[in-house]
């Protein structure tokens, strides 16, 4: 580690000869290596981006130019060159690191990113302000593959080619991975121009024959000739001057051609390839198992649990999925590129012509939906809840109004631990519920989950169930496909005084709390139709309401209750308890809970603290 140990900047990158860059590829890498194995994180899409980072870093001034990331997990070699070696220990932590580039951690960071497909739009507005300031500074957009699969993409190049006079470099960082496999026809474009055996031979013709300085210049002549070798036509119809592909791994070919690309005007564009897992044979080996990791001894490599663990809520889906399509022919399963995430892999190898992967495209997953909803079938969108919110007009125009037949798995609702806030998905209730014809359903265990998603699959319109992240309680989930009523919750226990209104993973927590109180818990299980009878029977019986939820509290299910007994004309104590009016760090779950006061203790204190404290006769109760 003796030249990473010596850098602390770029600055101190760009002091280095370029013999000593190939080194210190290798020292960088086998540091991320040992600081994921420690803390867990992304790993393959890092190993991937040594030398993309090195090169950008010691070819540009940065911060002064701008090197905007896209798919934000690909930057820990960034974090680590940027002056956050010491701090990777505490990487995705409480009060530590982000996994992600953040404005606010590094002047180095600037573009904050978690997910994808923003960085040629966000380079694209720093190059034009540039311009209209009158600076000479570069910006340089940096994404991979599979996020050239959004729209947003490209009409930021459409954008992009009709300025011929700005400094702005895009990096394809080309791995043929996405986190699943990638998919559509700009992959099968990249596919074709690197196999060309024509384009091959033209890059490989005369290397062991021409002397030393023809061949360079064969190479550099190669830069602007390859546009008749290879289809390179789409990016230079958009404007752009292609350039590739490169070696990404080989800093001899791209520090050289970053250089050469330093001195053009107008948009330019490098097509590099790299391997996801580079350097690592376990993660070469499997780039998927390697991409998010725990804890794992580097030596050897990822080793399953001797221990059994509880299923997961994502895995109750994907049963679920392949049980309930097993009786519908109907059923279609869709997903923006998290195959894996979303646990839709069994599903696609029992009904791989019912399985449809449409890439980072959340805006055409749920119109595709519709289309299909439109013919009778019945889609099932498998999404998480933060990246909904990309689709948002989609739900509304071309769903709800319509009033189609489109199922909505929403994962990873509520705080998502060490990701933070960009994967959080603390908003869903409230942008869901107030679309007309939606239902909405949250789950408060996995056998719960799976009658919600049978519910919500029969309700022939729009619904959607919320479900976090991770393992559920440990509950037994039955085979059966049962449903539940729409709009009805379920009394849980039964209390005096203190009635407590727990939607989706809020019930244990509040059913702790409960005990303590001698509350009543009502378990909602659904957020739109709210059980209106319920709330009411509850306001009746007891001295007051509290509300808690996994999502924010402004506008969320807390407010759906204030809005009912107003409507009621009821007037009665109400606490609303839920995510804080701020953007929730990255951290174990568990902790981040307990902050927000949404863990068991958390929710007994904030009862007793408004009510108790201030009205004695309910002490009596306890």
């Amino acid at each position: 580690m003796d030249l990473l140990n010596n850098i602390h900047d770029p600055a101190d990158l760009r002091k280095l000869s370029r013999a000593q860059l190939v080194p210190l590829a290798d020292e960088l890498r086998n540091f991320v290596i040992d600081s994921v194995s420690k803390t867990g994180g992304h790993l393959s899409s890092n190993l991937g981006t040594v030398e993309l980072t090195i090169a950008p870093h010691y070819v540009f001034n940065t911060p002064e130019d701008r090197l905007v990331w896209d798919v934000g997990h690909q930057t820990y070699p960034h974090k680590i060159l940027t002056g956050r070696r010491e701090q990777m220990h505490t990487l995705r932590q409480l009060d530590g690191i982000a996994g992600f580039p953040r404005r606010v951690e590094s002047d180095y960071d600037t573009f904050g990113v978690g997910h994808s497909s923003t960085s040629i739009s966000a380079a694209l507005g720093m190059a034009l302000a540039a311009k209209t300031k009158g600076e000479s500074r570069h910006s340089v957009a940096i994404i991979g593959d599979g996020s050239m699969t959004a729209g947003m993409v490209f009409e930021a190049m459409n954008n992009a080619g009709v300025h011929d006079d700005i400094n702005l470099l895009v990096v394809l960082n080309d791995n043929d991975m996405s986190i699943s496999p990638p998919v559509g026809m700009l992959n099968r474009h990249l596919a074709r121009l690197m196999s060309g055996k024509f384009y091959a031979a033209a890059r490989n013709v005369g290397k062991s024959v021409l002397p030393g300085p023809v061949l360079e210049l064969a190479k550099r002549f190669e830069e602007h000739a390859k546009g008749m070798i290879v289809p390179a036509t789409m990016f230079e119809e958009f404007g752009f001057n292609y350039i590739g592909p490169i070696d990404g791994h080989d800093l001899e070919s791209l520090i050289p051609t970053l250089q050469n690309i330093k001195n053009l005007k107008g948009p330019q564009f490098l097509h590099v390839v790299t391997k996801k897992g580079q350097g690592y044979k376990l993660a070469e080996a499997d780039p998927i198992l390697y991409h998010g990791p725990g804890k794992f001894n580097p030596a050897e490599g990822i080793k399953p649990s001797s221990t059994p663990s509880k299923q997961t809520y994502t895995q109750v889906f994907g049963h679920w999925l392949c049980d309930m399509a097993a009786q519908d022919e109907r059923l279609i399963g869709i997903t923006p590129a998290m195959r894996e995430g979303s646990g839709m892999v069994e599903f696609e190898q029992k009904f791989p012509q019912r399985y449809y992967d449409v890439g980072i495209a959340e805006q055409h997953s749920v119109t595709f939906a519709a289309g299909m909803a439109c013919e009778g079938l019945k889609p099932v969108v498998a999404i998480y809840s933060t990246f909904l919110q990309r689709a948002y007009d989609q739900l509304i125009h071309d769903v709800a109004l319509q009033n189609l037949d489109v199922t909505f798995a929403l994962d990873r609702a509520g705080l998502v631990g060490a990701d933070g806030a960009t994967h959080a998905g603390n908003y869903d209730i409230a942008y869901l519920r107030c679309i007309p014809n939606m239902i909405v359903m949250a789950a408060s265990d996995e056998n719960e989950c799976r009658q919600m998603l049978t519910t919500g699959y029969h309700y022939p319109g729009p619904a959607a169930i919320r479900y976090p992240r991770g393992a559920g309680v440990g509950a037994s989930v039955e085979k059966e496909l049962g449903s539940l009523v729409i709009g009805k919750g379920e009394i849980k226990r039964q209390g005096t005084s203190v009635a407590i209104l727990a939607f989706g993973s809020m019930v244990q927590p509040a059913s702790k709390a409960a005990e303590k109180l001698d509350a009543t818990l009502a378990n909602m299980r659904f957020i739109k139709p709210l059980d209106i009878e319920l709330v009411k029977s509850l306001a009746a019986s007891h001295d007051v309401l509290v509300t808690v939820e996994e999502g924010c509290t402004m506008g969320g299910a807390g407010s759906a209750v204030a809005e009912a007994l107003a409507e009621a004309n009821i007037c009665k104590p109400l606490l609303i308890l839920g995510l804080p009016d701020k953007f929730v760090d990255h951290g174990d779950p568990g902790l981040l809970l307990a902050q927000c006061g949404l863990d068991a203790a958390g929710v007994e204190a904030s009862i007793r603290k408004r009510f108790i404290m201030e009205k004695p006769k309910l002490a009596a109760n306890q």
